[in-house]
């Protein structure tokens, strides 16, 4: 590739685009909620929110010095990540904490980059993020996942319009700050009903004589306060318009 071709790349990945239409913001934002609320969209579309839960779990792990042995991806959107160190501490506590509250997160951070109109950054840091998850992929089915998810960001990324490109990713970050609320309530359904005894949460009880309904909590409260925090920077592009 030749210098002018990799300076045209490098100004296409951190140039800015144009700032979307307000209509598109909302029409994605109820997207968003909608593939979260209808029970046969979100059991396929679950799938990111696992990526991005488990990438939690990785991510802490590996900050806070723990070695990550693997992750699993599961056909019913379960997960698992494996990290070896000291079984209790602070690591082992960042490292269980990470996963809940990771999609809302993320989507935070997505907003505040289409906050920034940087869209073809966005879907490019989701492309190496998805290829570092690959790497540390231990079953088939986890791999596949992440292919086909890395495959669909690229081609939106490199092929589709701008105009699509900003729906795909305004979609995805509406979907992840939404999407990242759910499973705390249907956790706590689960523990409820005696089925997830060794819970996130639950481990944390053990490792720090803390009641897990209070972990729940934290999870709740963490991801509601990133679905405002998300909501408010995306919303952003909408009200400069709707009152211009």
């Amino acid at each position: 590739m030749s210098i002018d071709g990799v300076t045209d790349l490098w100004d296409k990945l951190l140039g800015a685009q144009p700032d979307p239409p307000g209509l598109l913001v909302l029409l994605t934002a109820l997207a968003g909620v909608l593939a979260v609320a209808f029970r046969p969209v979100w059991r396929v579309a679950r799938n990111a929110v696992t990526i991005a839960h488990e990438g939690g779990h990785a991510l802490m792990a590996l900050l806070t010095g723990r070695r990550l042995r693997g992750i699993r991806l599961e056909f019913d959107t379960s997960g698992l990540t494996l990290s070896s160190g000291r079984p209790t501490g602070p690591g082992m506590m960042l490292t269980l904490l990470g996963g809940y509250i990771a999609p809302s997160l993320v989507g935070v951070l997505g907003a505040w980059l289409l906050g920034g109109n940087r869209i073809t950054l966005l879907l490019w840091l989701a492309i190496v993020l998805l290829l570092l998850m690959l790497i540390n992929v231990r079953n088939a089915f986890g791999v596949v996942s992440l292919l086909v998810t890395g495959a669909i960001v690229f081609v939106v990324s490199w092929f589709a319009s701008p105009e699509v490109q900003a729906v795909f990713a305004y979609a995805g970050v509406w979907f992840l700050l939404f999407g990242g609320v759910r499973p705390v309530f249907e956790l706590q359904s689960l523990r409820r009903r005696g089925r997830m005894r060794e819970s996130d949460a639950d481990q944390l009880a053990h490792l720090t004589h803390v009641p897990a309904l209070f972990w729940v909590g934290v999870f709740l409260v963490v991801n509601l306060a990133a679905l405002v925090i998300g909501a408010f920077l995306l919303a952003g592009q909408w009200l400069p318009q709707a009152t211009g």
